[in-house]
């Protein structure tokens, strides 16, 4: 495993982090806890050191913490997100931080996350959601700082609406945030522009989330794929979506020359070809998806002519929306 500087938290994280989404139950549909936990355990052997969760993610922080209390001795950092107290998302422009992020509000999900995951600490607490109108704005920061001197947290982030990745340049200038959070994959590049240069200019720690489209940059998405009833991904990758994902995603295996299978450790690897990138989170519910997955950070990175050949296959879209 190749370790990384998480901006100026200082903290040395894994490059390839454990997303842990899938893992709660909440909007993915199959994932068994004991596989869960396995799956944890054997991140955790193979050097994964980062985990990410949140409060808006079923049982994730519990497992999480179970996990992570089990480990007692051995340095696993665990990000947590506080959800807008109004329960939207993304959220839209034209909102009162105060009706979003209150300070008590921060404060009271925080101890509830606490409560549920058994931790005496986050060592990142990031919003889940993010508008840069609310810059200078409500009592957040000051909740924020106050957890921080408590040393209930140990870093602040947020979580960047989804395909908003402008929408947190002006917080990041400010130097009030340690962490982002952000969609970056071969087919979402836009970060790359402004969001990414921003971060390295005020060493501000980057987590990229959805490297793999959900599952749209595995090469196993297609016309004929079928979720199980309920899965988000049903209507993420509702109608004609699945069919031109799997034509895209079949591009670039042909563009390049390389095996479908190893399309996902193809898309890892450009998101780790910036250096701004502190750690990528895909979601990983099974032992073996994580063993795909870490068997990336083995030191070796993209060509230059992989990188401008993946750039040929940006394809800018939000299928979170209708």
């Amino acid at each position: 495993m190749e370790y990384r500087t998480l901006g100026r938290t200082g903290f040395a994280v894994s490059e390839i982090g454990y997303g842990a989404w899938g893992i709660g139950g909440s909007m993915w549909i199959g994932a068994a806890e004991d596989e869960s936990v396995r799956a944890l355990h054997r991140a955790i052997d193979l050097g994964v050191n980062f985990i990410d969760t949140a409060r808006g993610y079923g049982e994730s922080e519990r497992i999480v913490g179970a996990v992570v209390r089990e480990r007692a001795g051995e340095r696993i950092y665990v990000a947590t997100k506080v959800p807008p107290k109004n329960l939207i998302w993304p959220a839209p422009g034209g909102l009162d931080p105060a009706v979003t992020f209150p300070g008590e509000h921060i404060r009271a999900s925080l101890e509830t996350s606490l409560r549920a995951s058994g931790l005496d600490a986050f060592d990142v607490l990031q919003f889940h959601v993010w508008s840069d109108e609310w810059v200078g704005r409500g009592d957040w920061l000051e909740t924020v700082d106050d957890l921080k001197r408590e040393g209930k947290i140990r870093a602040f982030g947020v979580s960047i609406n989804d395909y908003e990745p402008a929408n947190a340049i002006e917080l990041i200038r400010t130097g009030a945030v340690d962490t982002v959070q952000v969609i970056y994959n071969v087919f979402h590049q836009e970060p790359a522009e402004a969001l990414l240069p921003a971060c390295a200019e005020h060493n501000v720690g980057v987590i990229v989330r959805v490297a793999l489209d959900e599952g749209g940059l595995t090469g196993r998405v297609d016309a004929s794929t079928v979720f199980p009833e309920g899965d988000f991904r049903e209507r993420y990758f509702a109608g004609e979506r699945r069919a031109e994902v799997g034509r895209r995603a079949q591009a670039i295996v042909d563009d390049l020359g390389i095996e479908p299978d190893g399309l996902a450790g193809v898309a890892l690897r450009y998101t780790l070809a910036d250096p701004a990138v502190s750690t990528v989170i895909p979601g990983m519910r099974t032992v073996r998806n994580v063993e795909r997955n870490v068997a990336v950070s083995d030191g070796v990175r993209l060509t230059d002519k992989a990188v401008g050949q993946l750039a040929g296959h940006r394809w800018e879209r939000n299928f979170y929306q209708p």
